[in-house]
């Protein structure tokens, strides 16, 4: 059993040694990994509110069907302000999937220029 907490000791003492590159490598990585987490985490995010969106469309849609299919004035009535809602959420969609992209596209370049960085540093 001593030779197991020495050895996590020499782990221990080693991690804390600036000059080795392998632990520079590993917290690198982690930074990597805390960095990609965020921008997964961001994307998730992104995805439920434009299915939210979504979600709230399709029943406004089957509404706008039901009132049309009814042939009730009042219905239709109701309709136009369905269809506003309708095309408020559609102008909704677009923005979110504009930030999506430029999220995206923002965490591509950085990714690459880092792992660039980290090939000329190597």
């Amino acid at each position: 059993m001593n030779t197991t907490l020495d050895s996590f000791s020499a782990a221990g003492s080693n991690m804390e040694d600036p000059s080795n590159p392998t632990i520079t490598t590993n917290q690198n990585t982690n930074k990597e990994d805390e960095v990609d987490d965020e921008v997964w985490a961001t994307f998730d995010n992104s995805f439920r509110q434009v299915q939210s969106v979504l979600d709230r469309n399709r029943v406004l849609i089957q509404q706008v069907n039901e009132n049309h299919q009814s042939r009730i004035p009042d219905n239709m009535v109701k309709n136009v302000s369905l269809i506003q809602e309708l095309n408020v959420n559609i102008s909704k969609v677009v923005g979110l999937y504009s930030d999506l992209n430029s999220n995206f596209s923002t965490a591509y370049h950085q990714r690459n220029h880092n792992s660039k960085n980290n090939c000329k540093k190597a």
